[in-house]
């Protein structure tokens, strides 16, 4: 899975940063796409926009923070799963959020999982890291329809 890659969707310029930089120490940053929000992965996802052609790829995984402006992740959640080109990708909400509702709403609108972002630095490398590992290499996707 050598060209699989990890969609980070996330308003935070601090969480991208630390975020890229845990993907770097397990040497896995060149897998890496940033969306700086909701419309922007929503544009990624369905090729429009800035990120129109048709090299872009499935990502293998989004990474989904809830708290953000404009769509937050609930309503891209909810988007992902409504079209049937991206109703099976696996989202990880990964999310300072520590709210019931928002894990609930998660699971309701079809997340695959929902991850708390450590507040501690190396814990938070080894969540995005663990992540990472489990779905680039360790998980088992659906073979693709031509």
């Amino acid at each position: 899975m050598s060209d699989a890659r990890i969609l980070i969707v996330e308003d935070s310029s601090d969480d991208q940063m630390l975020i890229l930089r845990a993907l770097k120490k397990r040497k896995l940053h060149d897998k890496a796409v940033v969306a700086r929000g909701g419309d922007e992965a929503l544009e990624y996802l369905f090729a429009a926009g800035l990120h129109d052609g048709p090299d872009q790829g499935s990502p293998a995984v989004v990474l989904l923070d809830v708290n953000m402006p404009k769509s937050n992740g609930l309503d891209v959640l909810a988007k992902i799963r409504s079209d049937a080109r991206t109703r099976h990708m696996p989202v990880v909400m990964f999310t300072s959020s520590r709210e019931e509702s928002d894990v609930v709403q998660s699971y309701r609108l079809g997340a695959s999982s929902f991850v708390c972002k450590p507040f501690d630095a190396d814990a938070f490398y080894d969540a995005v890291a663990q992540i990472a590992q489990y779905w680039l290499f360790l998980n088992e996707p659906p073979p693709t329809s031509s």
